[in-house]
């Protein structure tokens, strides 16, 4: 189902959508984790890495839950945006050899992620109040302050913790 087919009707409908959309991120994330804490050398940013790995996984869990309380079938729609953000930083951190050079890229991949994150569960959190679905907003709130907790994290090691530092 494209953004702008027939499938979506209503609000509800875009609401759906886009809990597909995260719930496909998620997953897709999940999976590049690993990869992400294999590569990184700053034992800050390989831990946080790893906290987060965990932490996306309550995520996943979490839209699952929204989905049964919105009587929904779980289930994800493919993301373009997340897949070419994570391509990206697959590209990217393939091509780099100094190690620190490679975690400050790794960082800046974890946060355009991040970002990409934090635009979606703002928005659903949004919908869902509008359309009075107050059940779901609670789980959806905990991801965002989760994801807004990982970007602010992943900045304060690239800048406080030296990662940009030792790589310039």
């Amino acid at each position: 189902m494209g953004l702008f087919t027939k499938d979506i009707q209503s609000m509800d409908d875009l609401f759906v959508h886009t809990l597909r959309d995260i719930y496909y991120a998620e997953n897709q994330i999940a999976k590049s984790l690993p990869d992400m804490i294999d590569k990184a050398t700053d034992t800050k940013l390989r831990q946080g890495f790893e906290k987060h790995l965990a932490e996306t996984k309550g995520h996943i869990q979490r839209i699952e839950k929204v989905f049964k309380m919105h009587g929904v079938e779980a289930g994800g729609v493919d993301c373009p945006a997340i897949d070419g953000i994570l391509e990206e930083a697959e590209e990217v951190s393939g091509e780099v050899e100094d190690k620190a050079v490679l975690d400050a890229a790794l960082v800046s991949a974890a946060q355009a992620v991040e970002h990409y994150e934090i635009c979606r569960y703002g928005t659903l959190i949004a919908w869902a109040e509008t359309l009075g679905h107050d059940e779901v907003v609670r789980f959806l709130t905990t991801n965002l302050n989760e994801e807004k907790a990982a970007n602010t994290k992943l900045n304060s090691v690239a800048v406080r913790k030296g990662v940009n530092r030792k790589a310039a």
